[in-house]
């Protein structure tokens, strides 16, 4: 996500691109300049195609003419063509120019579509196109994580489009015609999590079958003497009419021959029928084609484009359901060329994956358009790459790639597949016996990949790093990595030129690579400094030893093994004779780790020296004013240097603020250190290989650096200090005043690292929140914290437990161990699979099996008590935390966790897809799942996200602009941002999610209600595609998106959005949430509009519990729940609950805001309005038991809420308020902006009151 840490090392990196130089803002007013030039110039084309009218096409001048082919490909009545050219007054246009670069190319010319002779190649595209036509509505390719489909279910609950107000009944029976009722399992209270609801079945799809085969004939390929007649291939097609006919794909098209499945006869059948597109053929051979292929196109285009638009990477879904495998042939032939690496072994095939992702980042970056350009090529190049190093690092662990040392045991051995290098994440050669063996092998990976991250970041030019991708896989972890030209023909020893091979008993350097890691030594805080080589001799670095330098064929500089980017962690580094400060040793740090390569992370790095920084300006302010305080007639030197030292003197200042001290020392040894220090510790750096302790055994450092040694090493231990003392305290500070709010392990783990806290201080986190005084709370962050501790602890049992597994017992397996993980029956006994086929002979033991083929059954003793005594082992011994339960039930019952809820973490994790059907956990007399409720296991892949730079830029100006309430300018900020965005990554991404969604918030929030529908529609669409369906964020958007509706008037969709959003919540983070009480004032809200009253009570009800819970019952979210509930009594006319409620929220914004302010007053008000509508009642009930019922009496008014007062609740609570925007009321707010902040500052308020104009940030949560 965008928001936080991410955000921070981008903007340094951006700061870095504009030359260095403090011109940045310059800067910005000429990108500016520059985007709306680009963007202005869109014209539009006729495109004339045979047998169609011709139609107009809206394009712009940096498209390629390539893309016009996809548009075309695309459309309804063009969709069946794949083999063309263009042509612009005869003229062939290239397929890889920019259109502007075209001659004669201007507003309103006329493009020809000319049908072209194909090639074996383009048939076989024609064939697979057609085919993905024919799938375009079915998602099994989502379900099987293929082709960078997945799912997505929001037209489900919106009927289709949402601008469509023609579909929409007139508003006034609206509300006759609502089914308000939600389903039992989401009503607050409920104790049922239903898993099938997760996917619901759209009703009305059902599958169109336009063919019953299409697949490869066993004719091919055609003999010599057919070649020489146009043949390519021959294709075996059945109709749903049952006819079964061969076709030939020749270079003129396609027509049908006279084969049949046992003779080969060429030569056309009659009436022989020619046509350059498949679907013309088949549509004249079988009527129900023609008729079902029309309306499946018809319905493919009424589809909104992001539903079908691919991902940048692969998503995966952990549940599927049941899919019927059918016949096809275009999947059945990608499996037998690409999948299993025979193409791979073809000259000319493959692509050069090094050479593609090194040539992109040499590309010209002076200007917007270059760059944009730059980025769109790196980060196009980066997704296939990801993808293609996924699929090669499935097929090494299934056993499908030959290794390049198969002599060697089958954790030593090392592949080559596509031009990608992949190693197995096992300590091979006892490389990592120091540090831990595989424990170490199996981190490293991740730290290296952070490393190539670090450095792809900073993006010096002329430094290169090796594309690098992390796969987890089958329990395996597989590193991909692209290859430096000439690695493999020369030894490590003669190719390695700067850094060690051998943890630094002997160290070489190099100039070259000494001036390009100059430049990252600022921004990686990584400061040049000596070791000693085996000769005694200092030797010059500026990186940690094991980076290694390599020139590789192709004269570039690549730097390699950058596991130790960033400094080591001493808390989890014990080393005699060193002393951790006092902070962390009251933790009980420092502490063993299970191996040696824990790191901080860059976050912690940036958030320490911005730390140091402050206290160091602090410090030097108090010194000036003390000069002042002196009258110190001495004339301070007007060099930097010389101030800074003057201000290094006085001693008293010292004791006035505590870390003073150590702030003086810091700032004095980095004036020592770098001679030119201009008074900013932001240079504060590490060294590479700080503390001998902490490096290599085999590290020495020269003497005369003893002294700065010493200095790194304090500099470390108050890192690990500021970590334990500040990031910690900070996390939960934040999370109980809810700017950080986690609903399950991936956002709490987001959250940690966006304030650099390691995943390993977890058991330290939630001992530090079961110690705070506010634990209550606390209570939803601590389960979240629990779960997320036990599902790691079972991955990592998981992942030894899997590498025993062979391949034919893995659904067995997976399912067993879910059993002994989540079931409450008490004897789980694997079913070892009774095989299906049991060989003749015994097999021969063979020595190089692939990595999962051992034949042994041991995983099949796994008990439920021995995996539980395993995950308390593991919680100790890796996180220091103890769990004190025996059992699943022990867990669920004393840290109140859902099964479903582990059941879901685990499976991401893991990468298991789970059959999506009601399982029953508690069952003690039959185990909860089956093998055959195990689907599939995906790869977990860790790659590098590249960024663009430029969009981001503007997206966080037009925030900025936002914030300072400039919501014109900003919404032209943030469109020009999606502009980028889209330039670089295409239209899906989660940036451009982000981006849509503050787009919808402002367009709300001036007005135009259809225009934010719309660019919410697609939030939630990107979100549930990009993300997951059942990601946090996902259920984020669908709140927005209700809220949006309601106030278009979409009643019954805006309550659908938010039950979908609630039920989604339940499975992700069960009812005990502050954000539940969010929705549920949404829901109870919308409730109240449409008058279902005892509904929206218990809704209502339930908010107002939650809100008091982890509010506190003083807050003024409180008094807004009381008003809520105080609403719908009176409606219901019980004005005694209605008085009840509001007295309670008067008390507290009398007490908290005061008599005078507006909300004390309006609840004041209310009170009187509520106390004569009482009394009128009374009066009116005294009458009719006075007269009896024939009593002639006013009859009271009882009058459903207005939909304006429903919809003004409503946008109090989603922090959403309306800035009038002539200039004097926009004078008037900010004043208010100001007062609030220094209010807050001086901490009278102590949290936003409802409404503040602040919220528009767009943080995760919606409201403050």
């Amino acid at each position: 996500m965008m928001n936080g840490g991410g955000a921070h090392e981008h903007m340094e990196e951006a700061e870095s691109k504009q030359d260095g130089s403090g011109e940045a803002d310059g800067g910005e007013e000429s990108n500016e300049q520059e985007v709306i030039v680009i963007q202005d110039t869109g014209f539009t084309v006729k495109i004339q195609a045979p047998g169609t009218e011709p139609f107009d096409l809206q394009v712009s001048p940096q498209e390629m003419v390539q893309e016009i082919h996809q548009v075309m490909m695309d459309r309804e009545d063009t969709c069946h063509r794949t083999c063309f050219s263009l042509q612009l007054d005869g003229n062939v246009l290239d397929n890889f120019a920019e259109l502007k670069s075209i001659e004669g190319l201007q507003e309103g010319s006329l493009l020809k579509v000319v049908e072209e002779p194909y090639t074996v190649r383009e048939a076989r595209i024609h064939v697979r196109h057609i085919r993905d036509l024919l799938k375009s509505l079915d998602p099994s390719d989502a379900y099987n994580g293929v082709d960078c489909n997945s799912l997505s279910f929001l037209s489900i609950f919106t009927d289709g489009d949402l601008g469509d107000s023609g579909k929409r009944k007139k508003k006034g029976n609206e509300l006759e015609q609502i089914d308000c009722t939600p389903p039992e399992h989401i009503l607050p209270g409920s104790k049922e999590r239903p898993l099938v609801p997760l996917q619901p079945q759209n009703k009305d799809w059902k599958p169109m079958q336009c063919l019953k085969v299409l697949t490869m004939s066993g004719w091919n390929p055609p003999p010599g003497n057919r070649k020489m007649h146009g043949d390519l291939m021959y294709l075996y097609i059945v109709t749903v009419e049952e006819r079964h006919v061969s076709v030939t794909a020749s270079t003129r098209g396609f027509y049908l021959n006279q084969s049949t499945t046992y003779t080969f006869n060429p030569k056309p059948a009659n009436p022989s029928f020619l046509s350059h597109s498949l679907v013309e053929l088949l549509s004249q051979i079988s009527p129900a084609f023609k008729k079902n292929f029309t309306a499946l196109q018809k319905k493919r285009v009424q589809r909104h484009p992001f539903e079908r638009i691919a991902t940048p990477f692969q998503v995966y879904s952990w549940t599927a359901p049941q899919v019927d495998h059918a016949m096809d042939c275009v999947r059945a032939e990608d499996a037998y060329t690409s999948r299993l690496g025979y193409e791979e072994h073809i000259p000319g095939q493959t692509r050069d994956w090094n050479e593609e992702l090194q040539t992109t980042r040499e590309l010209a970056r002076k200007n917007l358009p270059e760059r944009l350009l730059r980025e769109r090529a790196i980060f196009k190049v980066h997704s296939d790459f990801a993808a293609a190093a996924t699929r090669g690092a499935m097929a090494v662990i299934d056993g499908n790639v030959m290794a390049i040392n198969p002599g060697e045991e089958t954790r030593m051995q090392m592949f080559i597949w596509n031009n990608i290098f992949f190693s197995l994440g096992f300590d091979v050669r006892d490389h990592y016996r120091e540090l831990g063996g595989d424990a170490a092998a199996h981190a490293a990976p991740t730290n290296d990949l952070n490393g190539v991250r670090a450095y792809g970041a900073v993006d010096v030019e002329g430094l290169y790093t090796l594309g690098t991708v992390v796969v987890d896989y089958r329990g395996y972890r597989v590193t991909a990595q692209s290859i430096i030209p000439g690695i493999l023909e020369r030894e490590q020893e003669q190719s390695v030129i700067y850094g060690s091979i051998d943890f630094g008993k002997t160290v070489v350097s190099h100039s070259k690579y000494l001036e390009l890691l100059e430049k990252t030594s600022r921004p990686l805080k990584v400061q040049r400094h000596g070791v000693l080589n085996e000769k005694n001799e200092t030797v010059e670095l500026c990186s940690s030893v094991e980076c290694k330098g390599i020139i590789g064929n192709d004269g570039r500089h690549y730097i390699l093994d950058l596991l130790r980017t960033f400094p080591p962690d001493l808390n989890f580094l014990p080393v005699e004779g060193e002393e951790l400060p006092p902070e962390s040793q009251r933790q009980g740090f420092p502490r063993q780790h299970r191996h040696r390569l824990a790191c901080l992370r860059q976050e912690l790095i940036e958030a320490f020296v911005e730390h140091r920084y402050l206290l160091f300006m602090k410090m030097a302010a108090l010194q000036l004013m003390q000069q002042k305080a002196n009258k110190d007639t001495n004339k301070t030197s007007s060099s930097d240097n010389g101030e800074c030292k003057s201000l290094l003197e006085g001693k008293e200042a010292e004791e006035s603020i505590p870390e003073l001290a150590q702030a003086k020392e810091l700032a004095e040894s980095l004036v020592a250190e770098d001679g030119s220090v201009t008074g900013d510790p932001r240079g504060c750096k590490h060294k590479g290989d700080i503390g001998c302790c902490v490096a290599p055994p085999g590290v020495r450092f020269p003497e005369d650096s003893a002294e700065d040694v010493q200095k790194q090493k304090q500099l470390l231990k108050d890192a690990a200090a500021f970590l334990v003392s500040c990031q910690i305290p900070s996390l939960v500070k934040d999370c109980l005043d809810h700017s950080a709010l986690p609903m399950d392990g991936a956002t709490l783990t987001e959250a940690l690292h966006q304030r650099g806290i390691n995943v390993r201080y977890l058991g330290t986190v939630l001992e530090f929140v079961d110690k705070t005084p506010a634990k209550a709370q606390l209570e939803h962050f601590y389960r979240i914290g629990i779960s997320e501790l036990i599902t790691r602890c079972a991955k990592h049992i998981f992942k030894t437990y899997l590498q025993g597994v062979e391949l034919s017992a893995l659904s067995a397996a997976v399912s067993h161990f879910l059993n002994c993980f989540l079931s409450s029956f008490p004897d789980a006994v694997a079913h070892l699979p009774p095989d299906e086929l049991v060989s003749r002979r015994k097999n021969r033991k063979r020595r190089n099996r692939v990595p999962g083929g051992g034949d042994n059954t041991a995983w099949a003793s796994l008990t439920p008590s021995e995996l539980w005594k395993n995950i308390a082992s593991e919680a100790q011994s890796y996180y220091h935390f103890t769990i004190q339960c025996e059992s699943v039930d022990q867990a669920v019952e004393k840290y109140g966790l859902q099964k479903i809820t582990l059941l879901r973490e685990i499976s991401i994790k893991t990468g298991i897809q789970i059959l999506i059907k009601e399982y029953n956990y508690d069952s003690r007399h039959k185990p909860t799942f089956t093998e055959e409720d195990i689907l599939n296991i995906f790869p977990v892949v860790k790659h590098v996200n590249p960024k663009a730079s430029d969009a981001f830029h503007f997206f966080q100006s037009g925030q900025a602009k936002v914030q300072q309430g400039f919501l014109k300018e900003g919404c032209e900020l943030i469109n020009e941002a999606l502009n980028l965005f889209n330039n670089v990554y295409g239209a899906m991404h989660v940036e451009i999610c982000a981006c849509l969604r503050l787009l919808a918030r402002l367009n709300y929030i001036m007005g135009d209600h259809p225009e934010a529908l719309s660019n919410q529609q697609k939030a939630v669409l990107m979100s549930e595609r990009v993300l997951g369906i059942e990601h946090p964020n996902t259920i984020q958007e669908y709140m927005h998106l209700a809220l949006y509706c309601f106030a278009n008037g979409q009643l019954s969709t805006a309550l659908k959005l938010l039950y979908r959003a609630r039920y989604l919540m339940l499975l992700v983070c069960g009812e005990d949430h502050p954000e539940m009480a969010l929705l549920d004032s949404n829901i109870g809200l919308v409730l109240h509009g449409v008058m279902e009253y005892d509904l929206s009570l218990r809704f209502l009800e339930n908010a107002l519990a939650i809100n008091t819970k982890y509010h506190g019952p003083r807050s003024l979210k409180v008094a807004l729940s009381h008003h809520l509930v105080a609403r719908v009594y009176e409606s219901k006319a019980e004005f005694r609950s209605a008085l009840q409620h509001e007295k309670e929220g008067y008390t507290i914004y009398k007490n908290q805001v005061g008599e005078a302010h507006e909300k004390t007053k309006e609840s004041s008000e209310y009170l009187k309005y509520l106390t004569q509508q009482a009394v009128a009642l009374q009066r009116t009930m005294n009458e009719i038991y006075k007269n009896g019922s024939n009593a002639s009496i006013m009859p009271l008014k009882f009058t459903a809420p207005s939909m304006a007062s429903v919809l003004e609740q409503l946008n109090i609570i989603n922090g959403i308020i309306f800035i009038p925007l002539s200039q004097k009321d926009l004078e008037n707010l900010k004043a208010e902006v100001q007062r609030r902040q220094q209010l807050q500052e001086s901490g009278k308020i102590e949290e936003h009151i409802e409404d503040s104009p602040m919220e528009l940030e767009d943080k995760i949560p919606i409201d403050d």
